[in-house]
């Protein structure tokens, strides 16, 4: 009673209440707006926190992600991405009146309170999530009251500038869950190996209560106090019905993690060049696909190791109608193994392709009328000036079809196509279908480019065939998913690139692989240096390299041994069954040799008319313009072509006849310039000028 009228004493202005009043109200005012002021005031800490850059695949699936400052995993939560389930635990368990506090929760802090005297400890804890994230931004103390008072300020500031969502993003991203784990996403990775997305309530419940204690709870290391914590929290998700007797039950069961799993890692050497390119990216999205890429990195590191010590081997698949590269394994490990050098990505190391190029010669060789693949062409020696190309194996076959030419890889007929179209030409091609050739020093192209006589790397090699495979004009590969699509130049055309797609798909495969669905191509380097297999389907193309990272011979090796199983089983690794290759375009002429136009049946360069016949004598040793240290002394003679017996002139005199064999040695040259020819049985000769010193 006397309160009541002490109030109404106070409303009705007796005496000098209404100054008491006055300064009353005018009291709590300030001291509101000083607190409001001091929480204006405060310095907030970053909230802006460094985040792991990742590396995702197409459907936004983890490749790999790099660490953060001091090697902490920290990777930022993904909208949508947290289990719904987790969150309503982690709120109930943690601060079951977020949403509605304003940073601080005064009832549970006088809780923990009193329970603390009652129990002489500390049973609860009274801080918020918010609270908890100022914590963790200012990785501040909690023991003492300097400490909570801080929290508490930085708790009001964040609730006044952040929304809610905000806040809770911020504590599962720092949230820290053992070792070197902050956040719920690294947290799930490392001790589960999926995304949070969708957990299980065991998972779920372990991953609220670590954060707690994180060290002394970790499950590699105290899988008994880590199941415990587990326990209270799936006893209380029970007691508040978030989960029911059956669901708690079978949660208890689950084994706790017993290790850390490792981070993803895969397209390590792509992800390092595309984060390189773009500094500062926290998400770099490709066009990858995780599953196709980690399938295929297996089957490179075993293809290696079957090949023996220190082989590296590397491979690149894209899908040649979008110009998407699909998986890209650059080594097949990432690192040093056995002296592999798998830090090198040998998707980019320029090397030679051997005879993979041919391919687009024979192409370019049909669109300039020079053949088709039923012409005649003559495998025989032959020398253009000091080159005098050989197949692989040295012998000849005489007359083949061009179809027959290139399914056997023989070296002279693509020689000889090369000297009529035009090393420029050839490089020039290569140019337009978006690769990038290398040649040493200065030096112009020449005949050698059609046996691997030039420098290109894997990449380039599948950008070649992806436009092989599309009738002569494909995409541009890409890697990154938000790079535009584009085109590449016109190699050949439609009709050129079916017939040589044709051809490549009648070469007969490696023991145990289909035959007429890929069309591929092998080639070995000069030295056995670098193997390599090449083929498309309908909708992909691969390219697999297999050598050493540094050059050195592999003694052995050759593509069709060593690349060409790897490349059918990497198609089998990517779909299960192959995409059928196209019809050929209408107007294709399908015709045997017989049935060809007269010009087509066989193979005669465009000077044929004042060539001499391709079996015609030639002299290979000494060649044209030589200069040699023999005066006085005999001169070995090697010839090519012709019919024995033979007789050679030196300076217009015999100086050997009835000769029947190809190498032989004559005498009796005077230093200085000579002319020396030689003669066939039926009259037909070959010259050469030598200098004798």
């Amino acid at each position: 009673m006397r309160s009541g009228r002490f109030f109404r004493t106070l409303c009705t202005g007796s005496g000098h209440a209404p100054l008491v009043l006055v300064i009353l109200l005018f009291s709590a005012a300030g001291l509101r707006d000083s607190f409001d002021a001091w929480i204006a005031r405060t310095d907030l800490p970053v909230v802006l926190p460094e985040t792991s850059t990742e590396l995702r695949d197409g459907s936004g699936a983890l490749l790999r992600a790099y660490q953060v400052e001091n090697g902490l995993w920290r990777l930022a939560p993904q909208p949508g991405g947290i289990d719904a389930g987790f969150i309503e635990m982690l709120i109930r368990y943690e601060d079951k009146r977020f949403r509605s506090h304003r940073g601080v929760d005064l009832l549970a802090m006088a809780r923990a309170a009193g329970q603390a005297v009652l129990n002489r400890r500390a049973v609860s804890g009274g801080s918020t999530l918010t609270m908890q994230v100022a914590r963790l931004l200012e990785d501040g103390p909690t023991g003492r009251w300097t400490g909570k008072l801080r929290q508490i300020r930085v708790a009001l500031a964040l609730e006044r500038r952040l929304t809610k969502d905000a806040i809770l993003s911020l504590y599962l991203t720092h949230a820290p869950y053992g070792g070197n784990l902050e956040g719920v996403r690294a947290a799930a990775l490392a001790w589960f190996g999926k995304e949070p997305a969708r957990l299980t309530p065991a998972q779920a419940a372990l991953l609220v209560a670590l954060p707690q204690s994180p060290e002394t709870r970790r499950p590699d290391r105290h899988p008994e106090a880590a199941r415990a914590a587990r326990g209270r929290v799936l006893a209380r998700m029970q007691a508040q019905r978030v989960l029911d007797a059956a669901e708690a039950a079978a949660a208890r069961r689950e084994p706790v993690p017993t290790a850390m799993r490792p981070f993803p890692q895969l397209a390590a050497h792509l992800a390092d060049r595309m984060r390189a390119a773009a500094p500062g990216a926290r998400r770099i999205d490709t066009t990858l696909d995780a599953q196709v890429q980690a399938r295929l990195e297996r089957l490179v590191a075993r293809a290696a190791r079957a090949a023996g010590g220190r082989v590296s081997a590397a491979m690149l698949v894209a899908d040649h109608r979008s110009g998407d590269i699909v998986a890209s394994v650059g080594s097949p490990v990432y690192g040093d193994d056995g002296g592999r050098q798998g830090f090198v990505d040998m998707t980019r190391a320029i090397r030679s392709p051997g005879s993979t190029l041919k391919p687009l010669i024979y192409g370019l060789a049909f669109d300039q009328g020079l053949v088709h693949p039923d012409t005649l062409i003559h495998d025989g020696p032959v020398q253009f000036g000091r080159y005098a190309p050989r197949n692989f194996d040295g012998a000849f076959r005489g007359d083949v079809r061009v179809r027959d030419a290139l399914r056997m890889s023989l070296n002279i007929p693509v020689v000889m196509l090369t000297d009529q179209i035009g090393p420029a030409r050839v490089m020039a091609a290569l140019r337009r279908s978006g690769a990038k050739p290398h040649l040493p020093g200065a030096a112009p192209p020449g005949l050698a480019i059609a046996l691997g006589g030039v420098g290109i790397d894997l990449h380039d090699l599948v950008q070649l065939y992806a436009g092989l495979a599309q009738g002569g004009e494909g995409p541009r590969l890409r890697s990154d998913l938000n790079a535009p699509r584009g085109r590449a130049g016109r190699l050949i055309s439609d009709v050129a690139a079916w017939q040589v797609g044709n051809i490549l798909a009648g070469a007969t495969p490696p023991p145990g692989a289909p035959g007429g669905v890929v069309a591929f191509k092998t080639g070995t380097s000069y030295g056995h240096r670098d193997a390599w297999a090449v083929g498309y389907d309908g909708r992909h193309v691969i390219g697999v390299w297999l050598g050493r990272a540094d050059g050195t011979p592999v003694p052995g090796a050759f593509g069709g041994d060593l690349a060409a199983p790897v490349l059918f089983e990497a198609f089998g690794r990517l779909k299960p069954e192959f995409d059928p290759l196209p019809p050929p375009p209408s107007s294709t002429l399908i015709l045997g040799t017989a049935g060809l136009p007269a010009p087509l049946r066989r193979f005669r360069p465009r000077d044929a008319a004042f060539a001499p016949a391709p079996d015609a004598v030639h002299l290979i040793f000494p060649p044209d313009g030589a200069r040699l240290e023999s005066a006085g002394q005999p001169l070995t003679i090697k010839l090519g072509g012709g019919v024995a017996p033979f007789s050679v002139l030196a300076d217009g005199r015999p100086v050997a006849t009835g000769i029947r064999r190809r190498e032989f040695e004559i005498s009796g040259l005077e230093a200085g310039f000579s002319t020396l020819a030689v003669v066939d049985a039926r009259g037909r000769a070959d010259r050469i000028s030598l200098r004798l010193d």
